[in-house]
């Protein structure tokens, strides 16, 4: 689904990235792991469109979107769950959900029902003000409303940050039934280790703006993911 080859990215004269090389296949979690400041949440940014590539190519599904920015990605399908959540705090939940229909022809701009189905709490919350959520709750929307534009894939930026252990467990659930559906790529960058680990099918480790080592997790054990991950 995804296929990116020699990213390169720069803040002002900075060289953040180098020469990375990831895909992501549909159907499978793709996890991007590495200590703060090796270029994750960069990575993710180059990724959506949000920041300007550059050099490498990128496809999607097949088709070169290399140089298509971010509002042209999430049209393609290209959904994003940023560090923080960043959801509307002066919006409701249905407000805040309805953010995704820019991205949508007008026909297909309805919140399906599968969105309640993943987070019943939304339902109840629907003209309750965002900013009024617990973080767990506005992390549950935050992940709805980027399946508001039935992505193709998905990335999702450190969703266990400061959220309480029950909400993680439901995410986790969530992102395996997303997975198991079969029809989109997820990429998961997540510091908590445990958490990332067994959602995993791929890992990649990142250290210093570059790919250090990639695994099947069917090739790599628990204990020595645990120590390459510390060591990245």
């Amino acid at each position: 689904m995804l296929d990116v080859q020699n990213l390169s990215l720069h803040y002002g004269g900075s060289q953040i990235l180098y020469d990375v090389d990831i895909t992501a296949k549909a159907g499978e979690v793709t996890c991007i792991m590495g200590t703060n400041g090796v270029g994750k949440t960069s990575l993710l940014k180059a990724i959506c469109g949000t920041h300007p590539r550059s050099g490498g190519s990128m496809s999607l599904d097949g088709e070169d979107v290399g140089r298509l920015g971010a509002d042209g990605l999430a049209k393609k399908g290209v959904a994003v769950v940023p560090q923080g959540r960043m959801i509307f705090p002066l919006l409701t939940v249905k407000e805040n959900l309805e953010t995704g229909f820019t991205c949508l022809p007008r026909d297909e701009r309805f919140i399906p029902d599968e969105v309640f189905e993943l987070f019943p709490i939304l339902k109840d919350f629907m003209h309750r003000r965002g900013g009024d959520l617990s973080g767990g709750q506005q992390q549950q929307l935050a992940i709805a409303r980027a399946l508001i534009i039935k992505p193709k894939l998905l990335l999702l930026d450190e969703p266990t940050e400061g959220i309480q252990p029950n909400i993680i467990q439901q995410i986790g659930r969530v992102i395996s039934l997303l997975r198991d559906r079969g029809d989109m790529a997820i990429v998961l960058v997540e510091q908590y280790f445990e958490f990332a680990y067994d959602l995993a099918d791929q890992l990649v480790f990142m250290e210093r703006g570059k790919v250090t080592s990639r695994h099947e997790k069917s090739e790599i054990s628990k204990a020595d993911a645990a120590k390459v991950f510390r060591i990245a």
